[in-house]
């Protein structure tokens, strides 16, 4: 499930060098910076959607932590379980709050996805989270706390792997260790088992646009419709991914975001990676993938682009939510137009 041992490999010298709390109502105005990763900081791991039931697995993570020259530090219920949940909504919350009120803890990383981050919500003290700024790092369903943080917290977050790769980890070393504002562009030749042509961008909308990042998993993101827990999407980029979803509930979900307004106020757009998003049982003339995006993302006369790596991939680039960027959808490039970091 989790390919670590290539990065404990290939990283080498590199890293040697219960209640539910009152819900506050907006993040405070401006972005804030978490500060910098830097060796021998403590991560806090958490589970804040399924669990792991695997002790290998979770050894590995553990051994990953190390290999990046720090070290972790597991939640109070981190390998606990409640039906298809690493635990009950309360304590998977009362994990992450603890974590940010820790003054030892520099850091927080989600161990993995699922579903169950949208449950837990209400549980989060954002009072103390706003207060205790540090990165939180995560995809999949952890962008329910991605968006949640960008709406309350007001601090930037990593929409990151927990599969270490090379291209992942030189990703993440950038943004979390060196502050820097790296330009994303997919390697020429790049390959993943799991998407072919993973190298390549298709363009919907030409010429550069800027504006904050926003997005991360487009099935999660449309579930908090409706919901306190979204930013306001205005000028933003909106970058989204999907995995095992069909071409007409990606049509669904963009038209709901359509519908909803938010596809109207964004600046540019971004779509990843769709990893098994092919219908069974749908005749040939469907429409494909790029052909849906063409048809919701051309008519919004905004720069807007396929391909970048990002999503349910073994490789990707690590993206912060919240921190300003610019898109450049002729040549399918993300720029970070400042760091994510203090």
């Amino acid at each position: 499930m989790m390919d670590r041992r290539g990065l404990l490999a290939g990283m080498g010298g590199a890293v040697v060098a219960a209640g539910i709390p009152s819900v506050s109502t907006a993040a405070p105005a401006g972005l804030i910076r978490p500060p910098r990763l830097r060796e021998g900081d403590v991560v806090g791991l958490v589970e804040p959607a399924g669990f792991t039931d695997d002790a290998f697995d979770l050894d590995l993570v553990k051994e990953t932590i190390r290999a990046m020259g720090l070290k972790p530090k597991a939640a109070p219920h981190l390998v606990e379980r409640y039906g298809y949940l690493a635990g009950k909504d309360a304590d998977r919350a009362a994990d992450v709050n603890a974590m940010y009120a820790d003054p030892e803890v520099k850091a927080v990383f989600a161990v993995r996805g699922g579903w169950g981050c949208a449950r837990m919500l209400p549980y989060l003290d954002f009072r103390t989270i706003r207060a205790n700024p540090k990165l939180l790092t995560g995809f999949s369903d952890i962008t329910a706390l991605h968006l949640a943080f960008a709406a309350r917290a007001g601090f930037t977050t990593i929409h990151g792997p927990n599969a270490w790769g090379k291209l992942s980890w030189d990703s993440f070393r950038a943004v979390a260790f060196d502050g820097a504002t790296p330009t994303y562009v997919n390697p020429v030749g790049a390959e993943d088992r799991l998407v072919p042509r993973s190298g390549r961008i298709r363009t919907f909308g030409g010429g550069k646009a800027s504006g904050r990042l926003l997005g991360g998993n487009l099935t999660v993101l449309t579930a908090l419709m409706g919901t306190p827990w979204l930013p306001d999407f205005t000028g933003a980029i909106l970058f989204v991914e999907e995995t095992n979803e069909a071409e007409y509930r990606i049509d669904r979900m963009l038209t709901q975001l359509s519908l909803a307004g938010i596809l109207p106020k964004l600046a540019g757009f971004v779509f990843g990676q769709c990893t098994s998003c092919t219908a069974t049982g749908v005749s040939y003339g469907g429409f494909t993938l790029s052909e849906v995006l063409q048809q919701h993302l051309a008519p919004l006369g905004i720069p807007a682009f396929q391909g970048a790596l990002f999503g349910h991939i073994a490789n990707q680039f690590s993206l912060p939510v919240g921190a300003r960027a610019e898109i450049d959808a002729d040549a399918g490039t993300i720029r970070l137009l400042e760091s994510a970091v203090s």
